[in-house]
């Protein structure tokens, strides 16, 4: 199995005199410098079944900068399987195949990983769930272990679980990001019950609640949905500045795509004085930073600033 190379303790990022306030970051994205954050422990029972099904190939899907696909690929060969990634964009591949591969360095190095990329027009990956297409992977490709797109299912929710430990029962409210909702599923199923559940939404819209609840029978959790800049992968200045200024204050890196939004929320949640007094508040560190390269060539086209890394 994927192996934890580092995981540090809780970071105190600081203390907001005016109520209390103690916030401390959870550093998920010191697990494994590719497999990080959620992504390990989505995938550690995953490969776990794999395995104990005699699966030799595992089959996923994602988009073209996907934090899922290069982790899925680096977590296969450190477990000698083979890695098939169904990426969204028939456009992709072909006869430009060869260019994408040397502007996108999520593709890249999954590809350099093993991973056999293959790229598939967006109203055919709409159908990534349809048993019919699936079957029809399999008459293309072989027998392989499927994991669905960002890695969420009962077995990623039950690696999810394991983010929280004991020494994390003494914290009031636990954040972390949210997109399919496997992570705050896990966390809301291991928390305590005198425990907060926030998620961030990093998607545009209030169809994650149902997604989450159909996962768990706690009802100490909310999904924040004021913080996702426009939604999933949208970015503008205000949030790139943001995570600059937290990474030369506080020497953490956020990823904008789920921990920036994240962290954005909270400390702006602080200043409108939505915590109260004396609240311990844990955020958790999902990883994601790969994929800062690819948002930041959008922000050079966009004239907009990079995230400084």
């Amino acid at each position: 199995m994927i192996k934890k190379s580092f995981i540090s303790d809780n970071d105190f990022i600081f203390k907001d005199e005016r109520f209390g306030l103690d916030l401390y970051l959870k550093r998920e994205d010191l697990i494994h410098p590719l497999v990080s954050g959620n992504k390990f422990r989505k995938l550690k029972y995953n490969l776990q079944q794999a395995k104990e099904q005699s699966k030799k190939t595992i089959l996923t899907f994602g988009g073209a900068f996907s934090n899922h696909i290069l982790a899925t690929s680096a977590a296969a060969k450190l477990n000698d399987l083979n890695s098939i990634g169904i990426i969204r964009g028939e456009e992709l591949g072909g006869e430009n195949l060869e260019k994408t591969l040397s502007e996108n360095e999520t593709l890249r190095n999954a590809k350099a990983m093993g991973m056999q990329l293959h790229f598939i027009d967006r109203e055919s990956y709409r159908d990534k769930e349809n048993t019919l297409f699936i079957e029809r992977l399999k008459n293309k490709f072989g027998d392989f272990y499927l994991v669905p797109e960002g890695g969420t299912n009962n077995f990623a929710i039950k690696g999810c679980e394991e983010i929280l430990t004991k020494e994390d029962e003494n914290f009031d409210v636990i954040c972390c990001p949210v997109g399919t909702g496997g992570t705050i599923a896990g966390i809301i199923n291991s928390s305590s019950d005198h425990q907060k559940i926030l998620g961030f939404s990093a998607l545009k819209g209030d169809f994650l609640k149902e997604e989450v609840a159909s996962h768990v029978k706690k009802n100490n959790w909310e999904i924040i949905i004021d913080y996702h800049f426009g939604g999933y992968a949208k970015v503008d200045k205000g949030l790139i500045d943001f995570i600059n200024k937290f990474k030369s204050e506080y020497n953490v890196l956020l990823d904008p795509i789920y921990t920036g939004k994240m962290m954005y929320g909270i400390l702006d949640m602080i200043e409108k004085g939505e915590f109260s007094k004396n609240t311990r508040i844990l955020a958790v560190h999902t990883g994601g930073l790969q994929g800062i390269s690819g948002i930041n060539k959008k922000l050079v086209r966009k004239n907009l600033p990079q995230i400084i890394s």
